[in-house]
């Protein structure tokens, strides 16, 4: 029984590697790291700063070909106009497989404020760009003609795309965006896998405090959904900032819990399920124009390859600055 149950285990993790490897920018918790443009295209140009995110993640510390990702994000306004654009690039090594991709983004802002001292804005956002997937095949089992395993390095580039839009009024914001609306082959065409890749992220929130106080605390969600696999996930996010001379320093953490429960088959024989749980506190300092943050993210299910081993780091530079315009806590913004 012990046998069957390691090998429902590996049969687990391969099938997950697939069903992951094709399906775009990986979607962690480095938005929360002012990163929000990462995620959401209408969020570009939206601050006073011209704004350049590093992030380096890596998965399983200690394991071979383990997952890892790079993304490179810079976006701006287009001078003094209501237009933003910028740019994402990311690379995504998962086993076997890889991806790399490239984007461009134009967003439009729409402001209804009375004044600059009322922040009430409108902004929608399209990104467009290339994806190109992976799956190494050379070190496969192979000793003849196959349909299925070549034997080769397959490759295969697709063409997507991202829309979304974002509403921030005051102290608080929203944002919806649906990911990858177009269909994508990937290399699996012959293989029974989704090429629908299409998600829907929606992200709600508002940063409190005291008048005149240094400190403000920020709760927000994101509800995320998988079309082609119909998976449900929830980030329940908080954090907290505080003013110092040279800029701010801020921390926090997001529970990330899947709506749907998968099924295995335990060591006694029997079959139990199990959600998605995913715990990460992130520190984060703002020096002048630069930024740093650090994310580790635990994994707390029962049945998992391990649980820790998720490190993420987040460096950023933000330039051409204009002054604060608005009277709000709104760190996205000012």
């Amino acid at each position: 029984m012990k046998l069957h149950h390691y090998f429902f285990v590996l049969i687990f993790a391969f099938t997950s590697k697939i069903s992951m490897a094709q399906e775009g920018l990986p979607i962690y918790t480095d938005y929360l790291t002012d990163n929000y443009y990462l995620i959401h295209p209408s969020m570009a140009g939206v601050a006073n700063c011209a704004k350049v995110r590093l992030t380096a993640r890596q998965q399983w510390f200690g394991q071979s070909d383990a997952p890892k990702l790079m993304t490179l994000s810079v976006n701006s306004r287009i001078g003094d106009s209501p237009s933003g654009v910028g740019a994402i690039a990311f690379a995504d090594k998962n086993g076997y497989h890889s991806q790399t991709g490239a984007y461009l983004t134009y967003a439009h802002h729409l402001m209804f404020s009375r004044s600059e001292v009322d922040l009430n804005m409108l902004s929608f956002g399209l990104s467009a760009g290339f994806i190109q997937y992976k799956l190494d095949e050379t070190t496969f089992l192979f000793d003849g003609p196959d349909p299925i395993v070549s034997g080769v390095v397959e490759s295969a580039t697709n063409f997507n795309v991202d829309f979304g839009f974002s509403y921030q009024f005051l102290d608080f914001y929203a944002h919806g965006t649906i990911k990858n609306l177009l269909k994508n082959s990937g290399v699996n065409n012959d293989i029974e896998i989704t090429s629908n890749l299409r998600r829907y992220l929606l992200s709600v929130g508002g940063v409190l405090s005291k008048y005149g106080s240094e400190w403000s605390y920020e709760p927000s969600v994101m509800f995320q959904y998988k079309d082609g696999t119909q998976e449900a996930l929830l980030d329940i996010n908080g954090k907290v900032y505080k003013s110092v001379e040279f800029g701010s320093i801020w921390g926090g953490v997001s529970y990330r819990t899947s709506l749907d429960g998968a099924q295995y088959l335990n060591s006694s024989g029997t079959v139990s399920s199990q959600k998605l749980q995913q715990i990460s506190p992130l520190l984060g300092v703002n020096y002048k124009q630069f930024m740093f943050a650090y994310t580790y993210t635990y994994q707390a299910n029962s049945l998992v390859f391990t649980n820790g081993g998720f490190h993420q780091f987040t460096l950023g530079f933000n330039f051409n600055c204009r002054r604060e315009r608005y009277d709000c806590n709104c760190p996205a913004v000012n």
